[in-house]
């Protein structure tokens, strides 16, 4: 999809006068976008989108809903194994593993006893 196809203007129009218009077409725009990637990619990006769908749905109105979905991208990138720990793999591949060998040295193991 070009900047020329997505008409942010005109779509807040539709999605004030044809709230169920707006949705057929946001629908048909992202399954566009899906299908337009790499094949590869495919079915990692309908994950994300339903992950996505499924936030939306979870929430009382747009705002809380922009808020979920900003706070689970910004996660995607600053948590544990998130892009930024990647792209440090990718350029101190030595470097991650170490920290991540130090994480892992201090856990405590418990037992249990069986049920009777």
């Amino acid at each position: 999809m070009t900047e020329e196809q997505f008409d942010f203007d005109s779509l807040a129009k539709l999605a004030q006068s044809d709230p169920e218009a707006f949705e057929a077409k946001r629908l048909a725009m992202i399954g566009q976008l899906i299908e337009g990637a790499p094949e590869a990619m495919r079915q990692r990006l309908r994950g994300f989108q339903w992950r996505i769908d499924m936030e939306r749905q979870r929430c009382d109105n747009p705002l809380q809903a922009c808020i979920r979905i900003s706070n689970m991208m910004w996660d995607m990138v600053y948590a544990d194994r998130g892009f930024l720990w990647a792209m440090q793999a990718l350029t101190d591949p030595a470097g991650v593993l170490d920290s991540g060998a130090e994480a892992t040295a201090s856990a405590e193991v418990l037992t249990f006893k069986p049920p009777h």
